[in-house]
């Protein structure tokens, strides 16, 4: 079993990122501009997550949801994805990200999409 590593979408509200790491400065996080995949559509970009078993951060619920399941129908791997509102209150997600990497391991959430907060 693996602690939860996560990679954050190009649009993921950086508060949430900064909120987590100030509770749990050990958590990590890959952004995709990090990795050169800011420009990269959604099929590339879980499929990325998926190979480097990273769980995914995304704002974007229209596109990287229909991305998600998609991959699923066609039983590609989904390392997980959590999803939460661009405009909700940060701290509950600030809290379900640490929980989540406090509480469990990366291959807990294989397959799922999960809306946060928790």
């Amino acid at each position: 079993m693996s602690q939860p590593r996560f990679l954050v979408d190009q649009d993921f509200n950086e508060h949430i990122v900064t909120g987590v790491l100030r509770r749990e400065p050990a958590i990590e996080f890959v952004r995709l501009r990090d990795v050169g995949m800011e420009q990269r559509p959604d099929a590339e970009v879980l499929a990325y997550a998926a190979r480097e078993g990273l769980l995914l951060c995304s704002h974007d619920v229209n596109t990287m949801t229909d991305e998600a399941f998609a991959r699923l129908a066609a039983g590609e791997p989904l390392a997980g994805l959590f999803m939460a509102q661009q405009r909700g209150a940060i701290g509950p997600v600030i809290d379900s990200l640490v929980l989540i990497w406090s509480a469990s391991d990366a291959e807990e959430w294989r397959g799922q999409v999960v809306y946060l907060p928790l």
